[in-house]
């Protein structure tokens, strides 16, 4: 575990979308898929993103442009330098020679495009199925598209893809097909439909928890969920785990510390 930032130079640049890009590094990290790292802009501030891309010693953050802190790193050019440090957490467990389904919304791809390349790659071994739920409010969201030419899309809008959500097209697929695990990663109220969907088919679930988070080794306690620290247990829990955190789903704590009710 690395417990100074370690400065990193930007290799390349990718656009993902038109609030999205990667920023790439050469550094070698031993990193599961769903873990994270902390990152660093100095006299700035220090935010959890997870890695996106990974190959030998090159790695990839994928960024939505949101804040201040992601706007600053969006203004960033090749040559210029990032603190890293990391990785934190606990990732996915992978279940091979099985039918997955992986179901992503938003930005929150970004800590299931390892997992999938992991899945897939195993699956050739294993032979296991690998379905890739992709959501995004319209098509000009959507993530990834060409490095993953086999996902099943959908928008709110209906521009790309099936029309409705991610738990809607999941929904769907169930009526047809079974799945032995289902991995999520996005906005909390959609993870907990797709855990609530997955308990009542009795399939094994896991998903990954954003939570504001100040220090990323469960020092703070900002990113508590009903007691979980979601950068030491987590952010990656199972249903089994989340059945028994009331706050999953119904309340976040903001950045102030405040308990805020969802609607």
């Amino acid at each position: 575990m690395i417990e100074q930032p370690m400065m990193a130079k930007i290799c390349d640049i990718q656009e993902e979308s038109p609030c999205v890009k990667t920023f790439f590094f050469k550094l070698n990290l031993n990193f599961e898929p769903g873990q994270f790292v902390m990152v660093w802009i100095p006299l700035l501030d220090e935010k959890p993103f997870t890695i996106s891309y990974i190959q030998k010693d090159l790695v990839g953050i994928s960024v939505l442009k949101r804040g201040v802190f992601t706007n600053a790193i969006h203004s960033k050019k090749i040559g210029d330098m990032l603190g890293i440090r990391g990785p934190y957490g606990r990732g996915f467990s992978l279940k091979l020679d099985s039918n997955s389904c992986v179901v992503g919304g938003g930005i929150g791809m970004a800590s299931l495009s390892i997992l999938v390349d992991r899945l897939n790659f195993t699956s050739e071994g294993y032979r296991g199925n690998v379905t890739f739920i992709q959501g995004a409010r319209t098509a000009s969201e959507l993530l990834y598209q060409k490095r993953f030419k086999d996902m099943k899309l959908c928008t709110d809008d209906g521009t790309v893809g099936f029309k409705g959500t991610t738990v809607d097209l999941l929904k769907d697929l169930l009526k047809k097909q079974r799945f032995q695990k289902v991995y999520a990663c996005g906005p909390e109220r959609m993870l907990y439909k797709v855990v609530e969907l997955c308990r009542e088919h009795s399939i094994e679930c896991e998903v990954s928890l954003e939570r504001y988070m100040k220090c990323g080794f469960g020092v703070c306690g900002q990113c508590d969920c009903s007691g979980q620290r979601v950068c030491i247990e987590g952010p990656v829990f199972n249903t089994e785990e989340l059945s028994r955190m009331e706050d999953f789903g119904r309340i976040t704590i903001t950045k102030t510390g405040e308990r805020v009710i969802h609607s």
